[in-house]
Parts: C-alpha cells; structure tokens; sequence
C-alpha cells in the first residue's frame, strides 16, 4: 500500500522527541566498569547521585549445558539415573499354566524381596541392559564399510566400559565383543595385529556383552549393507523372536527348540538365482546365563531334540538363534582370541612359572568372565601365548576359536537376554532397534 503523508504535528512531536533525548543522553562508562558487569550492578544501587549518569547492566545468564549422552556415548549411566532406577525391559505375560502369576500377590511380594535383595536385584540386569542399547543404537549408525575390525571392537568395548562404569570385576564388559564375517558364526574378535577391514558386501554379527555385579546382559543383532542376504537376516531375527515368545518357566527346552526351528526353516535366500532354504545351525545354541558365567549349564538349541529340562523362575537365559545357507552345522576354525577360565577348574601344580603369573593376573582382572588376547594386552601382560596355550592343556582355561560353516556361506545372528520373574517374563535387552 502507500505511504501515508505526516501531518503538521506529528512533526512537532517529532522534534520534541528529539531535543528530549539530546538532553539525556549519557556518557560511556570507563572500560574497566564495562568490563566488570558484578561491579556495575552494585554501583549503580549504591550512591543515588552516582548513579544519575549510569544506566543499570543486566547480568548474563551462563548458557546452560545440555543434559544428554555424548556423541559417541561416554558419559555413565548413573549420572542419568541417580536412583539407580534403569528402564524396565519388555515385560511379557506367562502363558497357559502359568498365567496366573502375573495378578499373583504372593509372587508380587517375591519380586519385591528380590529387588531388595543385593543379590538377586534386577537393577544390575537392568543397568547392564540400558548400556548395551545405548552402546549398540550408536554403532547401528556409525559402522560403515572400510572400517578396520579392530577400530569396531575397540569403539563398542570403550562404550560399553565408560556406560557399565568400569570397576575391575564389579561392572564392565561381559565378554569379548563378537564381529564374526560372513561363513564365520560366532567367535570372531580381532587379536592385535589383525588387518581385516569391513567390506560391503560382508554380512557382520555383533555380540556384545555387559556386565554389572556379574549380571550379564547378553545380545547380538546382524549387519549388512547391500540386500543379498536380508532374508537371511529376517530368518534369523524371526526364529530369535519365536523363542522369546514361546519361552517361560517349566518350559522344555527340546519343545522351544522345535519352535525356533520351524520359524527359522520356513524362510528362504535367492542369491545370483539360486535358492538356498535357511537353516538353523544344529550345534550352536542359546544358553542360561549364572553371576560371572557366560555359559550356565542349560543349552537352547535350535533343533527340536528329546531334551526335557524346563526353564525355571529366577533364571537368566540368552535366546540365542544361528543360520545359515550352508551345510547347517559349524566347526572350529581359524586362530583363537576367546578364553575363560573354568568355573569347575580343577587345582593342579603349574610347572611354568609364566603361566602361574599369567593365572594370577586372569584371576584379578577376569575371573570367570570370557577374555580376548587385547585384553591381556591392555592390563599389560606381553609373550604370554606359551602360558595361556599351558594353562588351556591343563584344563583350567577354555579356549573358544571361531566357528564356522562352510566357506561361501552367510550366516547370521540375533540374540536376546531373558529373565524369568516370578510373575512375568521381562526380555531385558528389549530396545527400539529389536
């Protein structure tokens, strides 16, 4: 629109206006009071006629931090939850006969002791579970092709200690991270000096673990990064998920293992136009899990079988599922980077003087947790290889090399950490992710 034309007295207002702030205009203070705002403030409400030629300062407000975990994730967790209340897994209802312990007073009050108890607290589990989901949703976004798998383990595991907190055996990793390629199933981590570099037609299982108080949260998912295999993938991921579901107290692992298998074989991988069925890999399986032991004695498999041990509440489980496009079946191959020490090791003499020191040092900063020869490295032990292969022969450490199917095949992975509450089932490492 137009510009309106100013009448007479708005140009008298607008020089009265004007000699107005002539008259008030005010001099600079000196530099020093500039520079100082505290001092400028408390001048100016001191002295009434000093502060005729001052104009009042306002403050500045420092600029808040924002409150949030750093990029990559390093920062603990008990700085978010001081309470030490950690998120709450997916709880899921027991089915058939046992759905009545979900409204169970008397089971509601087991829980509660069970909280209170140091030992038997779920906030451990919990704890170690929020690490894994932090840790794991930041290296979803941040794998690409090219990287070294050396530089991949190292970026999980210093995630994964700097959220746990690290405290000798009291909180950090819950084993070596597992970055198994391709035919390669499980049991792959890089030892020092590895040069194998992520390419992208690699399909990537990672299986990371955390642990706090001994409370292991155990968890794996797969990568890739062009769509041969995700089929493959979705196989997996659905026969992992069958198992969740069909899971519970006095359920029979021979039954659930039966369950994962018909979820797994009914998938199939065309590749370059051939069709390879999935099959799950019979000698690989889930597992329960005890304090500061990986491996608790029960096996999940993955092959309907006559197995008629239940599952029992209180107790820990990784449903874990395996496949492949190959033979089905996986053998040990390729130079070991995985050990534990036996829980039933037995008490013999060591000749060796090495392999007593090598023990010593195992025992303090291990225990009965699964290492890797970077970890031996990293609490400074060096020319150890003659005292641990020592201590493997006289059984008192377990060695786990890779295990492989045939080569040319993919395999893939998913895993999830259970806990059999008395009145539901709470799958832990439940996340946005999977």
């Amino acid at each position: 629109m137009p510009a309106a034309k100013k009448t007479e007295g708005q140009e008298n207002l607008k020089e009265a206006q004007q000699a107005k702030a002539v008259e008030e205009v005010i001099e600079p203070p000196p530099a020093d009071d500039v520079e100082d705002g505290e001092d400028d403030a408390e001048d100016v409400g001191g002295d009434p006629n000093a502060g005729e030629g001052k104009k009042k300062k306002k403050k500045k407000k420092p600029k808040k931090k924002k409150s949030g975990q750093s990029d990559p994730p390093r920062i603990g967790l008990s700085k978010f939850f001081p309470d030490g209340n950690y998120p709450v897994g997916e709880e899921q209802e027991y089915a058939d006969d046992n759905r009545w312990r979900t409204t169970s007073e008397e089971k509601r009050y087991e829980e509660k002791l069970a909280l209170e108890d140091p030992e038997t607290t779920y906030a451990n589990i919990r704890k170690a579970a929020e690490a894994h989901r932090v840790v794991r949703q930041h290296v979803q976004k941040w794998i690409k092709p090219g990287m070294a798998m050396t530089d991949i383990a190292n970026m999980i595991e210093d995630g994964t200690r700097a959220l746990a907190e690290e405290n000798g055996l009291d909180a950090g990793v819950g084993f070596p991270t597992g970055l198994s390629l391709n035919h390669c199933a499980a049991h792959y981590t890089p030892n020092a000096g590895d040069t194998i570099v992520l390419k992208k037609e690699d399909v990537l299982k990672i299986d990371i673990g955390v642990q706090v108080n001994g409370r292991i949260c155990d968890s794996a998912f797969t990568l890739n990064f062009e769509p041969t295999y995700v089929r493959l993938i979705e196989a997996v991921k659905a026969a992992t998920e069958t198992g969740v579901k069909e899971a519970g107290i006095d359920v029979r692992l021979g039954e659930l293992a039966g369950y994962i298998q018909e979820t797994m074989e009914s998938y199939e991988v065309e590749v370059g136009g051939k069709v390879f069925p999935v099959k799950p890999i019979e000698n690989l399986s889930g597992h329960s899990i005890n304090r500061y032991q990986i491996h608790g004695g029960k096996s999940v498999c993955l092959v309907k079988n006559d197995d008629e041990t239940k599952m029992e509440e209180g107790e820990y489980f990784a449903i874990e599922t395996f496949g492949s496009t190959g033979r089905g079946r996986i053998i040990e191959s390729g130079e070991c980077s995985h050990y534990a020490k036996r829980v039933d090791a037995p008490h013999v003499p060591l000749r060796l003087t090495s392999a007593k020191s090598l023990l010593k040092s195992i025992n303090k900063n291990f225990g009965t947790l699964p290492f890797c020869r970077r970890y031996l490295d990293r609490v400074g032990e060096s020319k150890y290889l003659l005292a641990l292969n020592h201590l493997v022969q006289q059984g008192i450490v377990q060695d786990y090399p890779p295990l492989c199917d045939e080569p040319g095949s993919m395999t893939a992975q998913f895993e999830h950490t259970l806990l059999l509450r008395p009145t539901c089932k709470e799958v832990v490492s439940r996340g946005v992710d999977y």
